[in-house]
């Protein structure tokens, strides 16, 4: 079993910053490929990013390339997003979640233990 338990959301206007984190337990955290996902209301669930166990390579989506990192701390058991020049648009629940072997990043059926997610809210 992982418990993951994501924090860092909240209300920014569009332009500004957010890092969220991810802090997991349970499981040995060091060996597991991360993910962020988000959806927003009415939408499907969205990859965002993930990283493998090393941190060595990143994966992101389209939609947030050259504004979103993602990095780890596996000491802290933490996973993070760092979120600039934020727009209306990136307003969602964000989750993140233990990617399975096997499958795409992009592909939210290939990830097991998501956390509770945090609510962003980019105001324009």
């Amino acid at each position: 079993q992982v418990q993951l338990v994501e924090s860092g959301g909240g209300l920014v206007q569009a332009g500004e910053s957010l890092r969220l984190s991810c802090a997991a337990s349970g499981r040995t955290f060091s060996t597991t490929v991360m993910g962020w996902f988000r959806q927003a209301p009415g939408k499907e669930r969205e990859f965002v990013a993930g990283i493998v166990w090393s941190g060595g390579s990143a994966y992101y989506g389209d939609s947030v390339k050259g504004r979103f990192t993602i990095s780890r701390d596996n000491a802290k058991n933490t996973v993070y997003l760092q979120m600039n020049s934020l727009k209306p648009e990136d307003t969602a629940v964000y989750y993140c979640a233990v990617k399975r072997a096997g499958y795409r990043y992009e592909d939210a059926r290939g990830y097991s233990y998501w956390g509770q997610g945090t609510q962003v809210t980019v105001s324009s």
